[in-house]
């Protein structure tokens, strides 16, 4: 896989510094940490599983993204705000356990989304930390969904894979991922490349960080 080009943006929640990358992760240097959510380990072999073909390169892909990530940024801990897997226990769950193997230090936080239905047993077997619905640390909130943002505290989500449109040559219009930021509130992109986008219903009065694979701005 070729070497990424990471470009990054910082903004402030709640008065602590997050750093939006153009590839789908949030950096949270005070914590060591990456933020990401929607990585849908599994989606691959449950579609295969059904007749769709959907090539295993696409587990492979993300995983190998995510590697030079952890790397790149030197973190001790992944922040998955929801739907780190998709489905029952299948073949790409193995892979998965894989490569955790080459982070051995690397902590997995889990809060659960609507896809994260393993048995307990599954978590505990990926020593993964799993909370239930929510996660608050140093004043933020981090659910998957169901997002009813307060002024009291900033809320950090997943869920919609967030996209929009950019204008391009003549009546052109490009539709890309972004990061959707309001004065209480982020949602972040999907992680996983094997997911559709979503321009409408995006937050009242929120600002837009779209991205390509060498760019991050906001729209």
């Amino acid at each position: 896989m070729k070497p990424l080009t990471i470009v990054t943006q910082n903004v402030a929640c709640n008065q602590e510094v997050l750093t939006l990358t153009n590839q789908r992760v949030i950096y949270w240097k005070t914590q060591e940490s990456l933020i990401l959510s929607d990585l849908h380990v599994g989606k691959s072999a449950h579609f295969q599983k059904s007749g769709i073909p959907i090539p295993s390169s696409v587990l492979q892909n993300d995983l190998g993204r995510l590697q030079q990530l952890v790397k790149y940024f030197n973190v001790k801990k992944l922040i998955i705000v929801g739907d780190l897997f998709h489905a029952e226990y299948n073949s790409d769950l193995d892979k998965f356990k894989n490569w955790l193997a080459e982070f051995s230090n690397l902590k997995l936080v889990l809060i659960k989304g609507n896809h994260d239905r393993l048995s307990n047993r599954i978590y505990n077997q990926f020593n993964i930390e799993v909370y239930q619905k929510e996660l608050v640390i140093e004043g933020l909130k981090f659910v998957h969904d169901d997002v009813k943002p307060t002024n009291n505290i900033f809320t950090i989500s997943g869920h919609t894979h967030p996209g929009v449109f950019i204008k391009g040559l003549g009546k052109q219009r490009i539709k890309l991922p972004c990061f959707q930021i309001t004065e209480n509130q982020l949602i972040l992109p999907a992680f996983s490349l094997f997911t559709g986008l979503n321009t409408k219903n995006a937050p009242k009065n929120c600002k837009n960080y779209g991205f390509t694979d060498d760019a991050i701005f906001e729209v």
